[in-house]
């Protein structure tokens, strides 16, 4: 089993999750690129998840060079930065509209924009932010418990880190470690994307993890349909949908009721975990 964690107050984010399992459900955690397809159209498309049923919101920081996304994110991610999105841009955006929204933020970046700004001065700012997690996608877990998972956890935010079917069981408890909030188990080990079919032994699979790990698990990469929310919330603690949604908004971006699309969307996702 992972290592014994000392006692923190509860999180926003374990708090949802805690509401979900009181409810007999799996959470829905839906992921956009912040400034796709605008910076300006971002928080109409945040409330539209929220409208939706999403529990917990993880929000991409668009990095030029996005080796864990596929085409989809990837094309996401260069359409916000040439619309000027950046760190300190996603961060106001999110100190403007957290408490709004009424769910958790968990920022979804790479590390180079972190090491950049510096781990202090990033953990502060995204505190000072409302940001209720972090995900740093490149970041190993032995690296992050030795400067950003201490300086985000003095600060209450938590740190979430990636674990595969490749991962070993030292993998998993150094993960688990590293981690508040929950444990992403990513159900491809390739890189994000929409995909007809899950893996044959995803449940075989989560159920390996969730014996190690006390913390939530959600499981994302590849999930599209709600017939896949659906079969994935039968093991996971959480579902998490990001290509679907982010072609939603590269098809309509352009479309006046683009939030209203997305927020149907996310109806239809969520509507097994309801059920």
């Amino acid at each position: 089993m992972s290592p014994r964690r000392k006692r923190r107050p509860r999180s926003a984010i374990a708090a949802a999750f805690s509401r979900c399992s009181k409810r007999k459900r799996s959470a829905f955690i839906p992921f956009l690129v912040a400034g796709d397809p605008s910076l300006e159209a971002t928080p109409d498309l945040l409330r539209a998840l929220v409208a939706g049923g999403a529990d917990v919101i993880e929000l991409g920081v668009a990095f030029s060079d996005p080796i864990a996304d596929g085409p989809t994110i990837q094309r996401g991610s260069h359409r916000a930065l040439a619309g000027g999105s950046s760190l300190s841009a996603v961060l106001g955006l999110i100190e403007r509209h957290r408490e709004e929204l009424g769910v958790p933020i968990v920022l979804f970046t790479y590390y180079n924009p972190v090491h950049a700004r510096g781990v202090e001065t990033f953990a502060a700012q995204a505190a000072d932010s409302g940001v209720d997690g972090v995900l740093c996608v490149d970041l190993p877990p032995d690296e992050g418990l030795r400067e950003l998972q201490p300086a985000l956890e003095e600060r209450g935010v938590d740190s979430i880190y990636l674990i595969a079917a490749t991962s070993t069981r030292e993998r998993i408890d150094r993960a688990a470690a590293a981690s508040n909030g929950f444990v992403y188990y990513t159900a491809r080990s390739d890189v994000t994307g929409e995909r007809e079919d899950l893996i044959p032994t995803l449940a075989r699979e989560v159920k390996r993890v969730r014996r190690r790990v006390r913390l939530p698990v959600a499981v994302g990469f590849g999930i599209s349909t709600p017939q896949q929310v659906e079969e994935v919330a039968k093991v996971a603690h959480g579902v998490v949908v990001g290509s679907a949604l982010v072609r939603l908004v590269e098809e309509n971006g352009a479309e006046p009721d683009l939030a209203a699309r997305l927020e149907r969307r996310v109806g239809e996702l969520t509507a097994p975990l309801r059920g």
